[in-house]
C-alpha cells in the first residue's frame, strides 16, 4: 500500500519533473496608465473630464480585461505567433498545445493560453504587471511585447473615440443653436418688414412725447383763446385759434391711434417685438456656449487624455524559473504521505470497528 500510494506518485513526479517536464520562460512588463490632472475651465470641460476617461481606474480594467480576452489572443496569433510558441515539437506532449492533435480549436488555444499569461493589477500604485510564460525566452518576450502594444493601442482607441464623440456633441450642439439663430434673426427682420418699424418700443415713446407736446400746446391754445373771448371777442384771432385747437385735437388723436388703440398700433406691436426678440437673444447666448464648448472640445482633443507608460519593459529571461521541479517533487511526496497516513488510520478504525 505505501508502495502504490506513496512511491509510484513519486516516483512518477521525479520522472515528470526530472525528464519531461519542459523548461519555462517568465517575461514581466509593468505599466502604468496616466491621466493628465487638468483643471477644467467650464462646466463643460467638467463634463468633458468625466465622459472622456480621465479617471485611469476605467482603462486600468479595460486592459486588465482585454488581456485576457478572445480577441487579444486573436490578434496576437494573427502572425501565428501563439501557434508557433506553444506547438513547437521541442516541447515537452505534457506541456504542448495540441499535443495529441486533439485540440486544435481556437477555444481550446484560448484556454491553453489563459493559462499562460497573467495580469496583477496593484489597486494601491496602479501599476499593471504583465507575466506571460513560455517554453523560449524569446517567445515570452515577443508575446508579451505584442500583448503590451495592444493594450497601448485599446487605450488610444479609447481616447479616440472619446474625443470624436465629444466634438460631434459639440458640434452637433454648434451647429442647432447657429440655425436656431438664424431662424430668429430672419422672424425679426420679417417683423420689421411687415410693420414697417425697426424698434416699437422707442417708436411709441417717441409718439408719447409729441402726443405730450400738442397737448401741452391745446392747452396754450386753448386759455389764450378764453382771454380773447372774455376780452375781445370780436378779435379776429378768435377764429383763427378755433381752426387751430380743432386741428391740434385731432393731431392727438391720430398720434395716439399709432401708439395704442387699433390692431396694428406700437402697443399691439411692442409685444410681438419683444417676445422676439427675447428669442433672438436667448438663442444669441446659446450660439455662443455652444461655440465656446466646441472650441474647448477642440482643445481637449488635442491633448491626450490618457496614455499608457511602460515603468518595465518585457524582460528576455536568460534563465528558466519553472517548473520549480525540488519543489514539485517534495510537494508530491509531502500530499502522498498524508494520504497514506489518512488511508491507514480509517483502515485501522474500520479494523477495530469490526473486532
Amino acid at each position: 500500500m505505501f508502495a502504490i500510494m506513496v512511491i509510484l506518485p513519486t516516483a512518477i513526479a521525479l520522472l515528470y519533473y526530472g525528464l519531461l517536464a519542459s523548461d519555462v520562460y517568465v517575461s514581466e512588463s509593468r505599466i502604468v496608465v496616466r491621466s493628465p490632472d487638468k483643471p477644467a475651465q467650464s462646466p463643460f470641460g467638467a463634463m468633458l473630464k468625466t465622459a472622456g476617461f480621465t479617471n485611469a481606474s476605467d482603462e486600468v480594467y479595460a486592459v486588465t480585461e482585454y488581456v485576457g480576452s478572445r480577441d487579444a489572443v486573436k490578434n496576437a496569433d494573427r502572425q501565428g505567433l501563439i501557434r508557433k510558441a506553444y506547438e513547437n515539437d521541442n516541447i515537452s506532449m505534457f506541456d504542448r498545445l495540441n499535443s495529441f492533435g486533439f485540440s486544435d480549436s481556437f477555444e481550446d488555444m484560448y484556454k491553453y493560453f489563459g493559462k499562460r499569461v497573467t495580469v496583477k493589477n496593484d489597486s494601491v500604485s496602479s501599476v499593471l504587471t504583465l507575466t506571460v510564460r513560455a517554453y523560449s525566452a524569446r517567445d515570452a518576450q515577443k508575446i508579451n511585447e505584442v500583448l503590451l502594444s495592444q493594450s497601448e493601442e485599446l487605450i488610444n482607441r479609447l481616447n479616440r473615440r472619446g474625443r470624436k464623440d465629444l466634438i460631434e456633441f459639440a458640434r452637433r450642439e454648434a451647429n442647432e443653436a447657429a440655425g436656431e439663430a438664424r431662424q430668429s434673426a430672419v422672424k425679426l427682420a420679417a417683423f420689421r418688414n411687415r410693420t414697417g418699424t425697426v424698434d416699437p418700443e422707442k417708436q411709441a415713446q417717441i409718439g408719447l412725447e409729441m402726443v405730450s407736446k400738442l397737448q401741452d400746446e391745446l392747452i396754450a391754445s386753448e386759455l389764450q383763446l378764453q382771454q380773447l373771448r372774455a376780452l375781445a371777442p370780436d378779435n379776429p384771432q378768435v377764429p383763427q385759434l378755433a381752426g387751430r385747437i380743432g386741428q391740434l385735437k385731432q393731431a392727438i388723436d391720430r398720434e395716439q391711434g399709432k401708439v395704442a388703440g387699433s390692431s396694428t398700433s406700437l402697443a399691439v406691436n411692442a409685444a410681438e417685438y419683444q417676445r422676439l426678440q427675447i428669442d433672438n437673444e436667448i438663442s444669441g447666448k446659446r450660439l455662443t456656449a455652444a461655440m465656446t464648448s466646441l472650441q474647448e472640445a477642440l482643445n481637449e482633443a488635442r491633448r491626450q487624455q490618457v496614455y499608457v507608460e511602460r515603468i518595465v519593459q518585457p524582460n528576455l529571461p536568460d534563465e528558466a524559473i519553472e517548473p520549480r521541479r525540488l519543489a514539485g517533487i517534495l510537494a508530491v511526496f509531502a500530499l502522498s504521505l498524508i494520504a497514506w497516513g489518512i488511508a491507514n488510520m480509517l483502515i485501522a478504525g474500520v479494523r477495530e470497528h469490526a473486532n
